[in-house]
């Protein structure tokens, strides 16, 4: 019987910590589109793009002008953004790679802290059956219904490893499988962490008729282009006035950024190129940061990417961590709350040289759905990916294949390695050479020496975790 007490005493003593440990502890949201540049917002006086909720909320929020993904393809950033390291550290070195099962993530951290965890639309970070070892709930997610990759209208998610058909356009479907899963966290008191990850507006462009008004005379591919960013925004105003309605709108930090740059001809990227480049246009992204009664309206030139957004979110919650992996990220939760000045700290890339991996969301959940109505599980990804190139790290010590970069404000460093390992570098001051079209290695001689030996550290350091050192 004593025992007994004793037990009880200590499972009330661990319930009773566990709801001081959660109190006042902001839900966080994480909205994220596909392919949306820099300047597809209309608030950065877009010519023709309609997005009235993305501007109220940008008026009324933390915008983060110098906004970078990790990366200038989808995989990679979003894997950054979940470990707070570069992605190459992760193996997720281009579209359709999987991120290593080993990373410690950011929903693992928030939920041995208290907080319900869900991931709900794009996934694209590994497959998306039950106990595979790279689905999101290997990540930490509670709860999920994702897509292995880019989806339209009437699509095929996997709920926690099961294949369902959904109806409607992709944006709709992904914000209200999210508000669902916020109400009932909201009901239950529950501090929540989820992220909401659009497929739009990712190709093949798909946009409802309502959503391409003013857009037709410029053709159907750029009206669906910019008809499927109206929509996300529609699905973003319902958010937030959501959350108003359940009066958590004051609890809730939601942050809304894009997963890489700009389209070739479509988009507008801020910069010199577009996506799957590590120029400006490659990896500048629309950042908003919103907390009412906390964060300050206005704008914040501090360049920042997505690996700094583990440690802030951390920060911000409160929450004290030690890593088990070296991050890359920086917080910068006091820029957010406007409590000092912003310091610019420097932000690494490498896209690394390698073959990215196809990944077609709707013929691999259709792959999924066919087994199961077979009475049968997946048993080897191949049963549902139709291609994938084994991943070549590189062992050589003064080798770093592809293109990579080292922005210290203003300066901009990069590192071209070809296929034969040729190297060619190239330097530009941003803050006056924002397109990135005047080479100043030759001129500025000392400074390209210091930001050159500062990269070769970090790519060197990347490549040890490349290897697999982290995880011995």
């Amino acid at each position: 019987m004593t025992t007994l007490r004793t037990l009880t005493a200590c499972f009330l003593t661990f319930l009773l910590s566990l709801a001081a440990a959660v109190a006042g502890k902001p839900n966080i949201i994480l909205v994220m589109s596909d392919d949306q540049g820099w300047g597809d917002v209309a608030f950065r006086e877009h010519p023709v793009l309609k997005t009235p909720h993305l501007d109220k909320m940008a008026a009324e929020s933390l915008v983060l002008e110098q906004a970078y993904a990790s990366a200038p393809v989808c995989s990679p950033s979003r894997a950054s953004i979940l470990t707070g390291r570069t992605p190459n550290r992760s193996t997720c070195y281009r579209h359709g790679h999987s991120m290593h099962p080993k990373e410690e993530t950011l929903p693992q951290i928030l939920k041995q802290n208290g907080y319900a965890t869900g991931h709900f639309g794009k996934w694209h970070l590994g497959t998306l059956y039950k106990n595979s070892p790279v689905n999101p709930t290997a990540a930490g997610y509670d709860e999920w219904i994702s897509a292995p990759n880019f989806f339209d209208i009437d699509p095929t998610l996997s709920n926690k490893g099961v294949a369902t058909q959904y109806k409607g356009d992709s944006s709709e479907i992904t914000m209200r499988l999210a508000l669902d899963f916020i109400k009932r966290q909201s009901a239950a008191k529950q501090p929540f962490f989820t992220t909401v990850w659009y497929g739009s507006p990712h190709d093949p462009h798909k946009a409802l008729d309502r959503d391409k008004v003013g857009y037709e005379k410029l053709g159907q591919h750029k009206a669906n282009f910019l008809g499927e960013i109206t929509e996300l925004d529609r699905t973003v105003g319902e958010l937030r006035a959501a959350l108003r309605e359940l009066g958590i709108e004051k609890e809730t930090i939601v942050w809304f950024c894009s997963d890489n740059g700009g389209l070739k001809n479509l988009g507008v990227t801020g910069g010199r190129a577009h996506k799957g480049t590590v120029y400006e246009g490659g990896l500048r992204v629309p950042s908003i940061i919103e907390w009412p009664g906390k964060v300050k309206a206005g704008i914040s030139k501090l360049p920042t990417n997505g690996s700094d957004m583990l440690p802030t979110v951390l920060e911000l919650a409160g929450i004290k961590h030690h890593p088990k992996h070296p991050l890359d990220g920086v917080s910068i939760a006091k820029t957010v709350l406007g409590q000092e000045k912003a310091q610019p700290h420097p932000l690494g890339f490498w896209h690394y040289e390698v073959a990215g991996i196809s990944c077609w969301g709707e013929r691999e959940m259709l792959a999924l759905l066919k087994l199961q109505q077979a009475g049968q599980e997946v048993t080897d990804p191949k049963q549902l990916r139709s291609s994938g190139e084994p991943v070549k790290v590189s062992t050589n010590a003064d080798s770093y294949p592809g293109h990579s970069a080292w922005l210290d404000y203003p300066w901009k460093l990069h590192r071209i390695e070809s296929k034969k390992g040729k190297v060619s570098w190239e330097l530009y001051n941003l803050a006056l050479d924002p397109m990135e079209s005047n080479n100043l290695t030759s001129e500025k001689k000392a400074e390209f020496e210091s930001l050159k030996q500062a990269h070769l550290k970090w790519l060197q350091s990347v490549q040890t975790s490349m290897k697999g050192a982290d995880y011995e």
